[in-house]
């Protein structure tokens, strides 16, 4: 998912960074206790899972059920794998005056993981952005002048620069590893399918001129990028591209513009965070009757909260990496069938906290699971084999069905997982409803 802001070095910043780790190390846990000093000896039947995700802001509905997700995996098991004692910190990257996930947090979350004896795993990040921040610091995670690394699995990074080779980009994925190790891993289809299944389904809808849109971030450029490529290669004319600046208030003079070149379609790359539903509300507002089409970053209830839901009816669809909790509403015994494992995961859920979870809950939920199966396999409190068994993981029977990740042309891991399942979804009533899988 998305990238925001760039560092400011300056010494009222630097100030301000120092002061934030430090509180940080030193505030309560969100689970009990203290959060761990760095210097102290580690319990060694105690193993701490982290996670980082953005828990202000306008991200928050969303990592509200990735975290439910995460806290039902870990009650599932009663908080225990083996012999050891599982404490999960469920910890924030965002600010309340930023309203997103910022790089000063990012770091201080992972510096503050990887220095703890006791972590063994950290959940996240939940932007891709962000990943591109704490991905370094944990791969050279130290312990007693040691270089341990750290197993990161991310609930929801869909960049493939993370884990894959970049035409436009020499470094990736190889910046993220800085020790030649691999210790993160990923639960989620990456955006070279989304971005270009998009396109594909945009075709289908009839679509024929479209114009593209993103929002400056990794995640978002990256996607728009590789969607109006593949328009290029089935027939769909780009007839303009351009960027926006999320810190805006509103888009309507750029609307304008775009209305008089009578798009079909218009995509946006980004995020609720970057504006996504503002785009949507000044695309009406102009008088735009086009079809409007967001990926995963805008799956969540706050896009169309913000852009209304009156303005989405029917005209907003919306890709998403797997298949979405509403995808079970249907009723179709058959599609339950096939995705039992999912289809209990939404009910479980729903029993227990009274409402459908959020698109990513299921993947906050799985990326626990693949870190207690992890910590099983390894059988030790040891950073090296806990991350060793992860990667090794094959045919593993989780909620999203059963998947393995995927090693490349010479059996290394990669990190990335076995399902390419996409979906497609509208916006219908003030809520998302499940259209069709895409790619499966």
């Amino acid at each position: 998912m998305p990238l925001k802001r760039s560092l400011r070095c300056t010494t009222i910043a630097a100030a301000i960074l120092a002061a934030g780790f430090l509180a940080l190390c030193a505030r309560p846990a969100v689970s009990d206790g203290l959060a761990p000093s760095p210097n102290r000896e580690g319990d060694p039947h105690l193993i701490r899972i982290i996670s980082s995700l953005p828990r202000t802001g306008s991200a928050r509905q969303q990592t509200d059920t990735i975290v439910n997700g995460i806290k039902m995996a870990l009650q599932e098991a009663n908080d225990r794998v083996d012999d050891f004692k599982i404490d999960y910190q469920d910890r924030d990257d965002a600010t309340a005056s930023a309203g997103e996930w910022t790089p000063e947090l990012e770091t201080s979350n992972a510096k503050a993981a990887a220095a703890d004896r006791d972590c063994m795993v950290y959940i996240g990040p939940y932007n891709s952005g962000a990943a591109k921040i704490s991905m370094p610091i944990l791969n050279e995670a130290t312990l007693d002048s040691v270089t341990t690394g750290l197993l990161m699995i991310s609930p929801s990074n869909t960049t493939p620069g993370l884990t894959k080779k970049n035409p436009y980009d020499s470094r990736e994925p190889g910046v993220y590893r800085p020790t030649g190790k691999i210790n993160y891993v990923r639960v989620v289809p990456t955006d070279d399918l989304q971005g270009p299944l998009g396109a594909d389904w945009a075709k289908q809808m009839g679509a024929k001129r479209v114009f593209v849109l993103d929002d400056q971030e990794v995640y978002g450029q990256g996607l728009a990028q590789m969607f109006a490529q593949r328009c290029d290669d089935i027939g769909l004319t780009v007839i303009g591209y351009d960027s926006v600046d999320a810190h805006e208030l509103e888009f309507r003079s750029l609307m304008t513009r775009i209305k008089f070149l009578h798009p079909d379609l218009i995509y946006f790359g980004g995020t609720t965070e970057t504006k996504g539903g503002q785009l949507a509300k000044d695309m009406v507002a102009v008088g735009i009757d086009a079809k409007l089409m967001v990926p995963d970053g805008c799956m969540e209830q706050g896009f169309i909260e913000s852009a209304g839901a009156e303005n989405l009816n029917n005209r907003c669809f919306v890709t998403f990496g797997g298949l979405p909790s509403e995808a079970f509403e249907t009723g179709d015994r058959a599609f339950d069938e096939k995705h039992k494992e999912q289809k209990q995961f939404v009910d479980h859920y729903k029993q227990q906290f009274g409402h459908l979870p959020e698109a990513y809950a299921v993947y906050g939920y799985e990326a626990a699971k693949v870190a207690l199966e992890a910590i099983h396999r390894a059988g030790k409190k040891d950073r090296a084999a806990i991350i060793a068994a992860c990667l090794a993981i094959k045919d593993f029977h989780g909620a999203l069905g059963t998947w393995s990740f995927e090693t490349d042309k010479n059996g290394d891991p990669t990190g990335d997982t076995t399902l390419h399942r996409l979906s497609g979804n509208v916006v219908r009533g003030g809520k998302f409803e499940f259209v069709k899988t895409l790619g499966d």
